[in-house]
């Protein structure tokens, strides 16, 4: 019996991937569990398995193609069963081009043509029946008349991109092509179309060269000039959750200032010991946020719309920075952890994260984060919170800054974070309350090691 190989959710934020690479080919003999193709989602780039045996009959996503999840991606099946229905039946409409064409069959409702009219560019008129769907029948007669002229107008328009002669004799091509000409200053007349009756075509407008054409073009933007950057799935992603956290969340920032003295102290005490104890100021700051949320559940909270959930245990969301975005690996149970340990997971879970090795085990779960850019010189920032979760601290760079102590000015070791919070979670005094346990942790780190 044949199996569909389809889009998976392999991640618990999942809802389209990218098919990187296909790790087996038409032909190929299968065996249930065998890896068929790497695929990127929103976080890390996964291994898609085969949930059934049989050959590898039939690829329907080339490499590089972005899919939702359930798209159909192949077909496994024994080598003479007979897969066309399940084909032409499961595999999805594609997003129309300037040359793609409806197939013949059951007509589109109403909807389905006018969601379809407008992902077409170039489309100027919404089809009859789905316009008398929408109403039409109940136009006045003379509206319907002058919209009768309208589509008269724009039939001959279309007839004209679908190959029929132009009476002012342009080439013939389709609207799109016709936009793109405009737009990149190629000269239609100069081009031999490869479209049905040699019509022009979008891929003849892109292969056409256009530097003598953009030479005299009087545009300002001109190709070159910029290129336009995919979004990979991990930016896709990260746009869609930060766009739901600084609009309808209402946050406040608290900002401190902490001294770091004794934390470089300890530090230096510990690589003293050998490189087994080797750990860094954000290493510290983990620990100390992970015990000071122990302390203060009422931070180490979620908003879940109906209700505060608060944690017992403490999950840090550690920021990473990667070459597509953000990642925020999990560092679970941090304040139960030494800070070897900590700084040990740290190091291995920022070194996957980088090469997008993550499971999603591995970075979905945290009750709080923690970011630093301090590495790169910023003083003080506001971070985004992660939703569901209630805070954020932002951590800046460790500065040497004259303070005075006791009525004399010294040299001291400074720090400066910024939490931001949910107010809808944590009230202003809550934060304050937390950020000064932080601070008493921070300031005498022994307290840390016991």
């Amino acid at each position: 019996m044949a199996t569909k190989v389809l889009m998976e959710a392999l991640s618990p934020t999942m809802e389209e991937g990218r098919l990187v690479k296909w790790l087996k080919h038409e032909g190929d003999p299968i065996k249930s569990g065998d890896v068929l193709a790497e695929v990127e989602t929103d976080k890390a780039v996964m291994e898609l398995v085969a949930r059934g045996e049989g050959v590898l009959r039939k690829q329907l996503a080339n490499e590089g193609d972005s899919s939702a999840v359930g798209t159909l991606l192949g077909v496994i099946a024994a080598p003479d069963e007979d897969i066309s229905a399940l084909v032409t039946g499961a595999q999805p409409t594609p997003v129309p081009s300037d040359n793609t064409q409806q197939p013949l069959g059951k007509p589109a409702d109403a909807g389905d043509v006018i969601a379809k009219a407008k992902e077409f560019e170039g489309v100027t008129s919404i089809p009859t029946a789905a316009r008398q769907s929408q109403g039409e029948a109940s136009t006045p007669p003379q509206e319907q008349e002058r919209r009768g002229h309208q589509r008269i107008d724009t039939s001959a328009h279309a007839a004209e991109g679908n190959g029929a002669a132009t009476p002012s004799g342009r080439p013939r091509s389709s609207p799109l092509a016709r936009r793109l000409a405009s737009e990149r200053g190629v000269d239609l007349n100069a081009l031999r179309g490869s479209g049905p009756g040699g019509r022009i075509v979008k891929r003849d407008i892109e292969q056409a060269p256009v530097a003598a054409a953009i030479a005299s073009a009087p545009r300002a933007a001109r190709v070159g000039d910029y290129q336009d950057i995919p979004l990979t799935q991990m930016r896709k992603t990260i746009a869609k959750r930060l766009g739901e956290s600084i609009g309808p969340i209402p946050t406040f920032y608290l900002t401190v200032e902490f001294d770091l003295t004794r934390v470089a102290e300890l530090r230096e005490a510990m690589i003293a010991q050998g490189a087994e104890y080797k750990v860094s100021f954000n290493d510290i700051i983990i620990k100390a946020t992970a015990t000071a949320l122990a302390q203060h559940p009422e931070v180490n909270a979620h908003w879940t719309g109906d209700a505060i959930r608060q944690f017992n245990r403490v999950h840090i969301g550690m920021a990473v920075a990667v070459e597509e975005g953000l990642i925020t690996p999990v560092i679970f149970d941090a304040n139960e952890k030494g800070l070897s340990d900590i700084a040990a997971e740290a190091r291995e879970l920022a070194g996957r994260a980088r090469e997008r090795r993550l499971k999603p085990e591995e970075y979905t779960g945290s009750t709080f984060s923690v970011s630093n850019l301090g590495m790169f010189g910023i003083d003080q920032f506001t971070a985004i919170i992660n939703p569901p979760e209630a805070g954020i601290l932002a951590i800046g760079a460790v500065e040497e800054k004259p303070v005075v102590i006791d009525g004399d000015l010294v040299i001291r070791k400074r720090l400066r974070v910024t939490m931001s919070c949910d107010h809808r979670v944590i009230d202003g005094a809550t934060g304050a309350k937390f950020l000064q346990t932080l601070r008493r942790l921070i300031e005498n780190p022994l307290m840390l090691v016991f």
